[in-house]
């Protein structure tokens, strides 16, 4: 598939974030991450080693998984991530954000880690060798990205005591945990959708209502009431999230008595929502 412009530009941005944020408050402030990131840095606080050139030699022979199992599209991507992080790592290296609260410095830490590599894994790329097996997990197993990374990063904080002092180590953890949850929140958040149930008695008219005026698909499900035992038609529909209220005042317009659930939809593929199509 032909590679796009955008995808590229927000894996950049999504590294650069990441980067800015492990050199700015991961470093400065005694903290490590998770992940090959994380050996990075503990290679970095050990021997004073470049972490960009470290993070790009040691991922080298992981990107090659990520051919064998990705495809040409979102390998591409993953170098892309790779290797703008390792740059960016280089780049915002002097930069540093030294905060007395390490409580503070975990918070900005696991907050500036976890937007840019939302950014990255909304877009389909990935930052190290941890990145791609998570994203293969999530693909094929439908696991959280983040709850795999915070497991995974686990490990290798563990491997840290060599090195840092029990304090430093718990205060990664709660980066470690603050990243994983911005991430799956800046995954979940580019989808999130709303799906509704309605029942009605004039649930034909409403479905003919809502795909004229909303340009919306309906599925009318056959129901049968628990009580009445009744047989019913049962409406279900997808909306965009700012849709949800055209949608309510519509439906009680035509019936005001309608019943009606709303429940959040975190993944949405098919005609009319934001996904991703591309092939791996």
């Amino acid at each position: 598939m032909k590679l796009e412009i955008k995808p590229i530009a927000a894996i950049i941005v999504g590294s650069a974030i990441m980067g800015f944020g492990i050199d700015c408050f991961n470093i400065s402030n005694g903290l490590t991450e998770g992940g090959i990131t994380g050996i990075t840095i503990l290679l970095k606080f050990i021997f004073n080693w470049d972490p960009g050139l470290v993070n790009l030699l040691i991922n080298i022979p992981l990107m090659f998984l990520g051919w064998k199992t990705l495809g040409r599209t979102a390998f591409i991507y993953t170098v892309v991530g790779t290797v703008s992080l390792s740059i960016f790592l280089s780049v915002f290296e002097n930069f540093s954000l030294p905060l007395h609260d390490s409580l503070l410095a975990s918070l900005y830490a696991g907050v500036s880690v976890g937007i840019g590599l939302g950014i990255v894994f909304r877009f389909g790329g990935a930052t190290d060798g941890i990145d791609i097996i998570a994203y293969l997990l999530k693909k094929h197993m439908g696991w959280s990205i983040g709850r795999t990374l915070f497991f995974s990063d686990l490990i290798v904080v563990a491997i840290s005591l060599i090195y840092l002092d029990l304090t430093r180590a718990m205060y990664t953890l709660v980066a470690v945990f603050i990243g994983a949850k911005v991430i799956d929140y800046v995954q979940e958040a580019a989808y999130k959708a709303k799906a509704v149930m309605i029942i009605s008695n004039t649930n034909t008219e409403i479905a003919k209502k809502i795909t004229m005026e909303m340009e919306r698909g309906v599925t009318l499900l056959n129901g049968k009431g628990g009580y009445t035992g009744e047989s019913k038609e049962v409406l279900y529909c997808v909306v965009n999230r700012n849709e949800i209220g055209r949608l309510k005042l519509l439906v009680e317009g035509m019936d005001p008595y309608a019943f009606v659930s709303v429940n959040d939809v975190y993944e949405v593929l098919g005609r009319g929502f934001t996904h991703d199509n591309r092939k791996r």
